[in-house]
């Protein structure tokens, strides 16, 4: 197979695209290094499409791999014929080739193998054959022989029977056939193992849906409900139309000794050995297609939570809410320094609300806090009581905001948070937490496994090494797309940068910490085990504020500098422009990028980045998002009614439609086919994690705590 070309073929994209990709993964350049700083080789392909591209990059060259294997093992066995081996390289799947494989694959004792020992494979050809004149008992008695186990004309037809069942199975044609045909023109059918008993699997106690049409997320809940014991899920295959095609295929003749046995063989074969098999294929992908779908939305919904704009400039009041063991504060400056932490007991069963605000007061006044960040957990909906009556009653102006607490509890109990802050309880981690979430998103949820802040649906059900790869490929991105301060970051935001290994990450903390701030991205090389290559990939993702060279400071790579010095001059710039961010009109003076990229030694592409770069230096990618709600007073539940329309933030997005925080605690749910006037396949279409979107209140039921919520504002 041509690697190369289907890729293109499928990615939609050239072959020379396809073919320089290729060379630079295979050179042990990243994705982010490639999207960012090899567009002229690629043709600027973007991320999204690189990695894709290395997914299938991977899965064909494995495929290749298993054909090699499959051809040695069958020409082993002196059974290799240039139509087998002609039909296994032109197979595109895994199944595929493992169809064609079967036949020759070593097998354990099955009843065929029991009945070829038994010396019965002659019997099975006569009847395969379809031409025998004499009874067919008359010929099956021939084979009778006691030490060999057949005792009866009956047994040896039996035997035969099996072997031929076996050999039916076996027919890679028959099996795609019957995979195609239960895929088009199935059922997944589901039932209630115990019909009375209340789950949240209700809707799927008598379930019926044709497999091409299942959703991605019914396909993950029925697996969920199966694996809990509270579902008995099927496939119902349109088994008349298999058995009427199988019958076609292996009776050839119309021989009344041959017709009703063959029948029987062929119901057999279907049942007991191609049924089976194929409806495990099928819900395996099924499942594998939906947990690709699912991690695509998680993926798209991380990167939208860790690309939320920083709250830059303020000192920010980190709020942990509880109820018994108190609610944990931490101080946070507008670098993420911890100034100050407490604990207050405003809530039950204390409710100690007077000594809270007084605590509050001070330090409000001390640090000159303008923000509060509250997590959503426990006792949080009394914390915000205690925030807002507060804010009633103090002069300055001071906002609150609710931040999803998701993975704070798994950051502040993990190795990280100890060694980050090792004379702080979990508490008071988690409320520092709170309150750099909201200062630099990115460089605080890059701490949490990303699994477990809070995005995706059925992540728990799902392969989790290819959910992990790929989040860990969304955070990767997002923290190449940003950029970090070399002099600020730390361990585990640097591990995200191209290039960089955990291990290097902690010797560039570990440097700094020794011999003072960076002063060039030329001293990376002086880090333990950052060679050239290493450093080729990240230095143009890391920033160094206030350097030697003010072109550090930028996501001009190192390797461009001479360009962009020759640039400067032939603009009537200087070095001291970068700095001062002089060059808003560089691309002005630009007429003509083609020539202009041939006189300075680099590409088109590469020559309108590094113009980019100087009109707008370390420019932040997260500023385009939408600015998180700040709040000053409290909404309740009860406080909702039907038509009220509110501003809200979008927190999930999932198959069916989108969680959206309206500021009562509990996030309502917009269905997908309140979303839009025009018919929509996802809700990603509309909306993304962080959006602010205008919503109308439909429906409140206080007792199952669910809001019901439309952006059809005008319906």
């Amino acid at each position: 197979m041509d690697i190369i070309a289907k890729i293109s073929e499928e990615l939609g994209i050239r072959r020379q695209q396809a073919e320089a990709a290729v060379k630079l993964i295979d050179e042990g350049n990243t994705i982010p290094f490639i999207a960012r700083y090899r567009k002229e080789a690629t043709g600027a392909l973007n991320d999204e499409v690189l990695r894709n591209l290395y997914e299938r990059l991977n899965y064909l060259r494995n495929l290749e791999e298993r054909k090699e294997t499959v051809l040695a093992s069958i020409e082993e066995q002196g059974k290799l014929t240039e139509e087998l081996r002609n039909q296994i390289l032109a197979a595109e799947t895994m199944v595929a080739v493992e169809d064609l494989y079967r036949p020759y694959k070593p097998k354990r004792r099955t009843r065929a193998t029991i009945a070829k020992e038994k010396g019965l494979e002659p019997l099975a050809g006569i009847i395969t054959l379809q031409m025998i004149k004499t009874p067919l008992d008359a010929e099956a008695a021939k084979y009778i022989d006691s030490e060999k186990g057949v005792n009866s004309a009956e047994e040896a037809i039996e035997g035969a029977k099996d072997i031929i069942a076996e050999a039916i199975s076996d027919e890679a044609d028959y099996r795609t056939r019957i995979r195609d045909l239960t895929f088009k023109k199935g059922r997944v059918t589901s039932t209630a193992k115990d019909p009375e008993a209340e789950s949240v699997y209700e809707m799927y106690y008598e379930f019926d849906e044709p497999v091409a049409k299942l959703a991605g997320h019914r396909i993950l809940a029925l697996n969920r409900g199966e694996n809990e014991k509270i579902l008995t899920v099927k496939v119902e295959a349109p088994e008349e139309e298999i058995l009427r095609y199988l019958e076609k295929q292996v009776i050839t003749r119309d021989n009344k000794e041959t017709t009703d046995v063959l029948k029987e063989t062929v119901a057999d074969a279907y049942e007991r050995l191609i049924a089976p098999a194929i409806e495990r294929e099928i819900r395996s992908s099924l499942t594998e297609m939906a947990e690709d779908g699912a991690i695509r939305v998680f993926g798209k919904n991380l990167e939208q939570l860790l690309m939320q704009p920083p709250i830059a400039g303020q000192v920010v009041l980190g709020w942990d809410p509880a109820f018994r063991t108190g609610c944990k504060l931490a101080v946070v400056d507008p670098t993420g320094k911890v100034l100050d932490t407490t604990v207050i007991y405003p809530t039950a069963p204390q409710n100690k609300v007077e000594e809270a605000k007084a605590v509050l007061k001070k330090l409000i006044a001390k640090y000159h806090i303008t923000l509060i960040s509250l997590g959503n957990g426990t006792a949080s909906r009394e914390s915000e009581q205690v925030i807002v009556d507060l804010l009633k009653e103090i002069p300055v102006k001071v906002q609150y905001i609710i931040v999803n607490e998701a993975g704070a509890s798994v950051y502040s109990a993990s190795k990280l948070a100890t060694e980050e802050f090792p004379n702080f309880d979990v508490g008071q981690r988690s409320a520092t937490s709170m309150a750099r979430r909201l200062q630099d998103p990115l460089a605080e949820l890059v701490k949490i496994d990303p699994k477990s802040i809070g995005v995706g649906q059925y992540q728990h059900d799902m392969n989790q090494k290819k959910l992990s790869e790929a989040l860990e490929g969304v955070v990767e991105d997002c923290v190449n797309r940003v950029g970090v301060d070399l002099n600020t970051a730390s361990a585990s935001l640097l591990e995200y940068i191209s290039g960089i290994s955990k291990a290097i990450a902690k010797n560039i903390v570990t440097y700094r910490e020794e011999n003072g701030k960076f002063t060039s991205r030329a001293q990376l090389l002086k880090v333990p085990k950052l060679g050239p290559k290493a450093y080729e990939q990240c230095a143009g993702f890391l920033r160094i504020n206030d350097g030697k060279n003010p072109l550090d400071a930028t996501g001009v790579h190192p390797e461009s500098y001479d360009a962009a010095k020759k640039l400067l001059e032939q603009t009537g710039h200087t070095l001291e422009d970068v700095k001062e961010r002089r060059l808003g009109g560089i691309a002005k003076k630009i007429t003509d990028y083609k020539k202009l990229a041939e006189t300075l030694g680099v590409g088109a592409l590469t020559l309108e980045d590094i113009v980019k770069e100087l009109e707008k230096p370390a420019r932040d990618p997260r500023e385009d998002m939408p600015k998180p709600i700040l709040r000053s007073d409290v909404l309740e539940m009860k406080d909702l009614t039907p038509g009220m329309i509110l501003k809200g933030t979008v927190r999930n997005v999932i198959d069916f439609g989108a969680f959206v925080d309206i500021g009562v605690h509990q996030d309502g749910l917009v269905h997908i086919s309140q979303m839009s006037d025009r018919y929509i396949k996802h809700p990603l279409e509309v909306v993304s994690v962080g959006d602010i979107v205008e919503v109308k209140v439909m429906s409140v039921d206080l007792k199952k705590q669910r809001i019901q919520l439309t952006m059809k504002l005008n319906g």
